[in-house]
């Protein structure tokens, strides 16, 4: 390995430039694959080096009298060169490294989600500690998240997405370069966010150098999807991107189908060697027909029923009633100028629109006529209608100023900014009975009626202007970050006006050893506005999230460069104030006095070693607990948030002989018990699901086949009481062929 590590410090010190690097490497063929990369220098010698590691003794290197080098290596495919990201913008807005950063962060790159064949968020958040996707099976509209026990709100290109009713838009993984996932209190740089986190996707960026992939995908569930992405220069300081996705499938639940479009179009002006402006832009069309998932009765689930266990794929929707329309779309731009070294602006603005069509007819729990808690004839559904609208526009610009300045020994980066959203919403609703469903024998023959009433119960105009700072000293190797932010939030509610002005911070401490480990602490705020008002009339105050954290990271920084790490161990501890609880004297009404408090350990590490090796780990073990309200729930766990979430994946890709570029993934996914319902009277299972994925790659082409649940574990994933129970994913088995250039 000394020689390895010999050989990659000469080649870095004599190439100069890719051309001379070609012919130093003019028998070592690299091929590259992943996220559309082009690679330079740093990949060559970094394949030269895994290469000569794999000879053993490195027979193929010879030098002659004349000092000419006889090189004769094999192939190297060069699959993911950024799997494993030690840096990511979203968690200080600005280029600080991870273990600078005192607050637990994930960054899931592209290169990880091309290399494991991920399709949506949900699945993206599979190997992340502390957080969980698909919450509710395979749902074709939304992806449902947690993070730390909590639901996190989605932002996209560092602005907060355009959410109502639901904490994300559903916008497709595919049109985006990254998830980054900060855990913890997040309102010292992004305003109202509940304490668990958020969850910010990057979009894809031009590049000045042309490449691109055409994906052709069939899969199980009658899965048809095409995807392609292009990027390149227009002309000298004019690049432009182009990302666009069609699916077409089913799913595990009978008679649902589901269609979408995803177009992205990007351009990067480089106005000048200091000035960069970006435009980016999306629209996405979903069509889902008979779309209804879950809802099904605990009884048949979770419990015994007579009648046996309740089919997997049982819609208990309405067929030719049951559908779900949504049209959105977003433009905007991010734009940098640089003054100096030292001092530098960035501003980004997002439109978003969404729009929202939709009608389900839902279980409702097994008829209980008599309500003494046990169904009358185990088979019998209630049904309720439920149609819905939705309709939201939202203005999104952020300002800032980084400056950087020493005093004396002390180095300080500061951060400047001001971010303005202006949001307006409107939804609509209707709630009515729908005919009963025999649960094992289902006879879709409702007469509803075309058009059900509807009423409004969300009509609202928010402003928010927040005004931030934030300065990082350093000081040798310890470095203290310091962050506040106040807001102030204008909201006209169905005619009903409300101000609040909020302060939130982040303080912290990191110590970067030589080695790469960094110890640090942090303390952090957060704040949530709540829609509604006391019996007295008095509106809702904002909750209040307040987390310390302390933990240690690593980034490998001394190792091989061959070799790329990253760790983290992290304990943290959550309060949530003033969340809302029924009112003793007006049951009717709610009171702001209930608490919760979530504490925990995390434990993840990703690793990619000599592109051969994928290694994903992650761990946590998580403690809820309502600690004050006026119901029966004191002293309960929250639902569905398991005490353990453990997962393990690993990846080998041979780089030698006739099979060079054959690889094989298989992954470990735990999930702990968890509570089902408010009173915590049961629980569903703990499971263990198995993933794997086989592919192969050549220089221009790409198969895999990916199969998540590749055991087809049937389990339920969650209920929220004995009548909304949600089956999780079945095995689902994707081929796919990408052709690069």
């Amino acid at each position: 390995m000394q020689v390895v590590q010999s050989l990659l410090k000469l080649k870095l010190s004599r190439v100069r430039n890719p051309g001379e690097g070609k012919e130093m490497l003019n028998s070592t063929k690299v091929r590259g694959w992943g996220g559309s990369h082009r690679y330079g220098i740093s990949v060559s010698t970094l394949a030269l080096g895994v290469a000569l590691a794999a000879q053993g003794p490195l027979p193929a290197y010879a030098q002659d009298e004349a000092g000419e080098e006889d090189e004769t290596l094999d192939e190297v495919v060069v699959l993911a060169p950024e799997y494993v990201s030690t840096g990511g913008r979203s968690a200080n807005k600005t280029d600080i490294p991870l273990v600078e950063t005192p607050q637990s962060v994930t960054v899931i790159s592209r290169d990880m989600i091309d290399l494991l064949s991920w399709n949506s968020l949900n699945e993206s958040l599979r190997y992340v500690s502390g957080g969980t996707g698909e919450a509710f099976g395979p749902d074709e509209r939304y992806d449902w998240l947690r993070v730390r026990g909590f639901d996190p709100v989605q932002f996209i290109d560092g602005v907060r997405a355009p959410i109502a009713s639901v904490n994300n838009t559903g916008t497709d993984l595919y049109g985006f370069e990254s998830v980054e996932i900060l855990k913890g209190p997040t309102s010292a740089l992004y305003g109202e966010a509940p304490p668990g986190g958020i969850v910010n996707m990057t979009s894809r960026r031009p590049r000045q150098e042309f490449g691109g992939e055409l994906e052709v995908q069939l899969g199980q569930y009658e899965h048809v999807q095409v995807n392609g992405d292009i990027t390149g220069a227009l002309t000298d300081g004019i690049s432009a991107r182009l990302t666009a996705l069609y699916r077409d499938r089913e799913t595990q639940v009978d008679l649902l189908s589901s269609k979408r479009l995803y177009v992205g179009p990007a351009f990067t002006f480089e106005l000048t060697d200091s000035t960069v402006l970006t435009i980016l832009g999306n629209y996405q069309e979903d069509d889902l027909e008979n779309q209804s998932t879950g809802f099904l009765p605990a009884f048949g689930t979770i419990f015994d029923n007579p009648f046996g266990t309740v089919p997997v794929g049982r819609n208990l929707g309405e067929p030719g009633v049951n559908f779900f329309d949504r049209n959105q779309y977003s433009v905007g731009y991010d734009f940098a100028h640089e003054f100096s070294e030292d001092i530098s602006v960035e501003q980004n603005f997002k439109y978003f629109y969404v729009k929202v069509r939709s009608r389900a007819v839902f279980g409702g729990g097994l008829l209980d006529a008599d309500f003494d808690g046990t169904p009358d004839d185990f088979r019998t559904v209630v049904r309720f209608d439920f149609p819905f609208n939705e309709d939201i526009k939202s203005a999104n610009l952020d300002t800032r100023a980084n400056l950087n300045f020493t005093t004396g020994s002390i180095e300080h980066a500061v951060l400047v900014g001001v971010d303005f959203r202006h949001y307006i919403g409107f939804s609509e609703f209707g709630f009515g009975a729908a005919p009963p469903l025999d649960l094992f024998d289902p006879v879709y023959d409702a007469v509803l009626p075309d058009d059900g009433p509807v009423f409004p119960f969300v009509d609202s105009t928010l402003n928010q202007t927040g005004i931030y700072v934030q300065d990082q000293i350093r000081i040798d190797k310890l470095i203290v970050t310091l962050g506040g932010r106040q807001d102030f939030l204008g909201t006209d509610s169905f005619g009903a006006k409300t101000n609040e002005n909020k302060f939130s911070y982040r303080a912290g401490v990191n110590y970067v050893f030589d080695s790469g480990l960094t110890p640090y602490f942090q303390a952090s705020r957060s704040f949530q506005p709540v829609a509604g008002a006391d019996f007295m009339g008095n509106m809702f105050v904002p909750t209040t999230g307040n987390q310390f954290e302390g933990g240690i990271k690593y980034d490998g920084r001394t190792l091989s460069p061959d070799i790329n790490v990253f760790a983290s161990l992290a304990a943290y501890s959550i309060v949530q104030k003033n969340i809302t609880t029924p009112d003793p004297d007006n049951p009717a009404f709610s009171v702001q006095t209930g608490e919760v408090k979530v504490q925990g350990i995390e434990v993840e590490a990703a690793a990619r070693l000599r592109e051969r090796i994928t290694i994903n780990f992650a761990f946590a073990y998580m403690d809820s607990e309502i600690t004050e309200s006026n119901t029966a729930n004191l002293g309960m766990q929250l639902v569905a948030v398991p005490n353990v979430i453990a997962s393990l994946l690993v990846d080998y890709t041979i780089q030698t002989g006739p099979l060079a570029g054959l690889g094989l993934g298989i992954g470990m996914r735990y999930r702990g018990k968890q509570f089902g319902d408010a009173l915590n009277t049961f629980e569903s299972e703990a499971i263990t699901l198995f993933d794997a994925i086989l592919h192969y790659d050549t220089e221009n082409w790409r198969f895999s086949v990916n199969a998540s649940n590749f055991t087809d574990k049937i389990f339920v994933d969650r209920c929220s009481s004995t009548s909304n129970c949600f089956y999780g994913t079945r095995r689902l088995v994707v081929g796919s062929i990408t052709r690069k250039f």
